[in-house]
């Protein structure tokens, strides 16, 4: 029962402020952080009556299984975007765009990181900086993609905008496992190759060879169904599946073996999308079903930001420079690589801002840096902070930039109700 009424009251509440939000103009991804900040622990939570709210961040972790299948989907979404009748206009440029904006943002965060360090060194230590760096680089591809979706998107910026964010996480998971590998040898004075180099090129090789795998036996077996409704069942099938079996982590000789969920997933969109003749009408078919668990995602994530991070003013303080050190990579490399590939100048100049927010990815490489221990906390809290800064105003200014590209038209989509009416 708990369970249930936290669950129903998160999606109500979730719904409820979208309404506000549109008031405002404001994207509704805003409004279901917002939601899950006021039921989770610092708000409804904190008066402890279970079902009322998430009354503590254990309560919250608990459902991390919905969040992991969301994520699932939502990396599946954007295999869509790797259609090679697509690919032959946009993928060189996405390719460029989505590599150097990534090594540039992890280099420039870096620089101003190990410099703070030499400034503050009791507050900001050596292995924070650089690990910092590079989970600057990921960009959260949900934010985005719901933005996209919320507004219905549609023009030369979109067509570039998610594939360079789908390369940007994988370009970031390389980048964070060779900084970590760096910031635990600066602690330890011992250089291991294995965790430098080989496994997270073996993680990106291994999780898109998966996603192969699975997208081509998918696609084969939904050959034996023919109705709409089988064929969406066989869909949300292998999507559960292939969440499931990128969550295998095993050891071979020394090294370790884990799989990137969201690449596995969007490797498995990308081949289906491009092997069965009808997937774009069951992908649109998908999207619907799943808006209900999208909303519990991003309320569950509002649920999760750590708002006890505002009562250190050094984390604050680091902080805050963290996210314009990032922002600012984010934009001059994404401005600089599409002017170099030759994008539209309205792709040029709103590509980086499309590329602000950030969560799920980074989120994970924080919890992941906690192996270094103290220094480990250290990243986490700033990371939390820049995440619930990321996540509240970049939906907005990824709308917004849109908008100046002329990929959002200005009102007037159609509604459930009646047509020409405001999108929901």
């Amino acid at each position: 029962m708990q369970t249930l009424l936290s669950l129903s009251i998160a999606l109500f509440a979730g719904l409820m402020l979208s309404r506000v939000a549109k008031l405002f103009k404001l994207p509704a991804v805003t409004a279901y952080l917002v939601a899950g900040i006021l039921v989770g622990p610092y708000a409804l939570g904190a008066f402890g009556v279970p079902g009322m709210g998430f009354v503590s961040m254990a309560d919250v972790k608990s459902y991390s299984l919905l969040c992991d299948i969301a994520l699932g989907f939502i990396a599946f979404s954007i295999g869509n975007e790797f259609r090679l009748s697509q690919l032959k206009s946009t993928g060189k440029q996405a390719t460029v765009i989505g590599i150097v904006q990534a090594v540039f943002t992890t280099l420039l965060v870096d620089a101003v990181l190990i410099g703070l360090h030499f400034a503050i060194p009791d507050k900001l230590p050596l292995s924070a900086a650089i690990v910092l760096g590079a989970i600057a680089s990921a960009t959260a591809p949900a934010a985005t993609l719901m933005v996209v979706r919320q507004y219905k998107a549609k023009g030369k910026l979109t067509d570039i905008l998610l594939p360079v964010v789908a390369l940007d996480d994988a370009v970031g998971l390389m980048l964070f496992a060779i900084s970590f590998g760096i910031a635990k040898a600066s602690m330890s004075g011992k250089v291991d190759v294995a965790s430098l180099l080989v496994e997270p090129l073996l993680e990106v090789v291994l999780s898109l060879l998966l996603g192969l795998v699975m997208g081509c036996f998918f696609t084969f077996i939904e050959r034996f169904f023919h109705s709409r409704s089988k064929r969406l069942s066989v869909s949300v099938t292998f999507v559960l599946l292939t969440v499931g079996l990128s969550m295998m982590k095993f050891e071979v000789g020394g090294i370790h073996i884990a799989f990137s969920s969201l690449l596995v997933c969007m490797m498995l969109g990308t081949m289906f999308c491009n092997l069965c003749d009808f997937s774009e009408e069951l992908m649109d078919r998908v999207e619907r079903w799943t808006a209900p668990l999208y909303v519990l995602f991003f309320v569950l994530s509002g649920a999760e930001l750590e708002l006890s991070v505002f009562s250190d003013m050094a984390i604050i303080a680091v902080g805050a420079i963290f996210i314009l050190s990032r922002s600012v990579g984010k934009y001059l490399g994404a401005f600089f690589s599409a002017k170099s590939v030759k994008c539209d100048e309205s792709i040029v100049k709103n590509l980086g801002i499309t590329l602000l927010p950030q969560a799920g990815v980074a989120l994970g490489m924080a919890m992941k840096a906690s192996a270094l221990g103290t220094d480990g906390e250290i990243i986490a809290n700033i990371t939390l902070f820049a995440v619930l800064i990321y996540e509240l105003v970049g939906p907005a200014m990824t709308k917004n930039a849109l908008m100046r590209a002329g990929d959002i038209k200005p009102e007037g989509k159609t509604s459930a109700r009646k047509q020409d009416v405001n999108p929901s």
